[in-house]
């Protein structure tokens, strides 16, 4: 009975006395929300936070396809005067570079392969930017994400897949709290991109034709290596490629050029294995400095180690859990079987994968249900 009178971001009172702050990037998906939001009569806000300095260091790291860029602040602001809601820009570089960029540099310097998009999410965008909506006395906030938020027979909020598989965004957003996922709101969830497009378009949206962000916002065409050298110019520190045999085939000139799984570019050359089989980056030691190669074999992986986890179960089921993984954000999830202990979590794939690396996310799933993940630290 209650439904019938809850508006459409599921509050029961009229649209024009729900305040929803709106997170733009200055993007067409959250600049469709904020549109929408205020066509249907609610009292939005648009807040965009600016993560870098758009000034002096600009040009090493904005980029024209790339979400959070000095444009997308300008873009932003014209869409919010275009419908005439208020829009805010908050200052948030020292946070973004303590807990992304910092964090990223440090990573590459573990060895690791970080995913700061998620880290985003996780600490700045869904912390801080909540934070920022709370104090704006928002009843919730609003994304141009593409993921679905609903509630269960409970009346909890759960989080699934965007129906756009091309478009699904739920990997990057694998560490969103019950408190968060309470308080978000994500109207693209149930959309093709192609809709958001002919809504951008009805609306007259001065960015309607604008190009999806495709980039890390702060590495300039994606050259990871070239951001981690300025800020750790100790990185670059010559080492020797071994061979899993324990021979050494070559030198690297910083093992933060390389990525478990990488086949190109190690700079060896051919005639260092048995039938001049293709070589692989199978691990990176930065305790001693090396970068492990080895055949495509030595990838194989079937156990994966994670912490730092995040779950959203209403209570932990039997263990272990059966799940469909993803480790990547673009590949089609494997099965694997799910351990929860006080740790962390162990992950066993039903079949071997190859290129799985520390620093990634594991994100766990049933069916299109989103039931957490956290960051891989050790394989075998």
């Amino acid at each position: 009975m209650m439904t019938q009178d809850l508006n459409s971001l599921g509050f029961a009172k009229p649209p024009s006395e729900t305040r929803v702050v709106v997170a733009m990037s200055g993007g067409v998906d959250s600049s469709v929300v904020a549109a929408l939001l205020h066509e249907e009569g609610y009292d939005v806000i648009g807040v965009t936070l600016q993560l870098y300095d758009y000034g002096g260091n600009a040009g090493d790291v904005v980029k024209s396809k790339t979400c959070c860029a000095g444009q997308d602040i300008y873009d932003a602001k014209r869409v919010a005067e275009q419908f005439g809601f208020p829009h805010y820009v908050m200052n948030y570089e020292s946070n973004f570079r303590e807990s992304v960029i910092e964090d990223f540099a440090d990573s590459y310097l573990r060895g690791e392969t970080p995913i700061p998009c998620v880290k985003c999410n996780q600490t700045v965008k869904f912390e801080d930017l909540l934070d920022v909506a709370k104090d704006l006395g928002a009843d919730c906030m609003a994304t141009g994400h593409y993921i679905r938020r609903d509630l269960n027979e409970k009346g909890v909020a759960s989080l699934y897949r965007g129906k756009d598989e091309g478009k699904d965004q739920s990997y990057f957003l694998f560490a969103t709290t019950q408190a968060q996922l309470d308080f978000l709101r994500f109207p693209l969830g149930g959309w093709r991109k192609d809709v958001t497009r002919q809504h951008a378009e009805r609306l007259g949206l001065l960015n309607a034709e604008k190009p999806d962000s495709q980039d890390i916002c702060f590495v300039p065409h994606g050259d990871y290596a070239k951001v981690v050298k300025k800020m750790r110019p100790e990185a670059e520190k010559s080492g020797d490629i071994v061979h899993v045999d324990g021979r050494i085939v070559g030198e690297h000139q910083g093992i933060i050029h390389y990525t478990i799984g990488q086949r190109k570019g190690l700079g060896i050359g051919g005639g260092v294995s048995e039938n001049n089989e293709p070589l692989y980056v199978i691990a990176l030691d930065p305790a001693q400095n090396r970068v492990i190669v080895g055949p495509k074999e030595a990838l194989a992986r079937t156990v994966l180690h994670i912490n730092q986890c995040n779950w959203l179960l209403d209570d932990y089921q039997s263990d272990p859990i059966d799940v469909d993984l993803k480790f990547r954000s673009v590949m089609k999830p494997t099965k694997a079987k799910l351990h929860i202990d006080e740790k962390g979590a162990e992950i066993h794939l039903d079949s071997p994968h190859f290129g799985i690396a520390a620093g990634q996310a594991a994100v766990c799933y049933i069916d299109d249900r989103v039931i957490g993940g956290g960051w891989i630290t050790l394989t075998s």
